[in-house]
């Protein structure tokens, strides 16, 4: 199998983080230029359907695009440990709490930084509006993880899921336009803390120079 990959984005990270946690190292990993467009050139897109990462290409030459359809796919070949759920309703809960994760957090804080980081202009047609809109809405939404995680380690279950690995790193790539958790959602700041502890926050992130 083949990971098509990049450092930057926060997708790509995901897989990344997911891999890491499983220990999944038999996967050859390809890693694209987004600046200089690798992600375009017709190649990728013929296999990939898009000119976006991350892509997993199978040994049957299938691809499957999507961080978290990628996920899914890994986690039914390697099964251990579990970031998805074990019975029907753990199965429920997370997948309840992975789109919360995604359509309050993850994405609106991607958004802010795609819409107000100088360096994203390059890749992005700018609204300084909706960047700070989406934002806002990302802080506005982590008060009710803050309540879901009062006396809880993790979002969704016992145990961290894939739920916690796409609030996570949403709102870490948020670092960019300097946005941190907010001190006065203890809850959330203790959350991030054991995130960024674990050996699988460094998956894959460039090294500073």
């Amino acid at each position: 199998m083949k990971l098509y990959d990049t450092l930057l984005a926060p997708n790509p990270r995901r897989v990344r983080w997911f891999m890491a946690e499983k220990g999944i190292e038999d996967i050859e990993v390809i890693t694209l230029n987004l600046m200089q467009g690798e992600q375009r050139t017709p190649e990728y897109v013929a296999k990939a359907g898009l000119p976006l990462v991350p892509s997993l290409e199978l040994d049957d030459g299938t691809v499957i695009g999507e961080s978290v359809a990628i996920c899914r796919y890994l986690e039914s070949r390697y099964p251990q440990p579990n970031l998805f759920g074990r019975t029907p309703e753990e199965i429920g809960v997370i997948e309840m709490w992975t789109r919360r994760a995604e359509l309050m957090v993850a994405h609106p804080m991607m958004i802010g930084v795609r819409h107000t980081h100088p360096a994203m202009a390059a890749l992005e047609q700018q609204n300084q509006a909706v960047g700070e809109h989406s934002r806002d809405s990302a802080l506005k939404a982590l008060k009710f993880f803050d309540r879901r995680l009062e006396g809880r380690d993790w979002i969704a279950a016992e145990r961290i899921t894939i739920a916690d690995i796409l609030a996570f790193i949403g709102l870490d790539f948020a670092r960019m336009i300097k946005v941190r958790p907010p001190e006065d959602l203890p809850n959330v700041v203790r959350w991030h803390a054991a995130m960024s502890a674990r050996p699988a926050a460094k998956a894959g992130m460039p090294q500073a120079t």
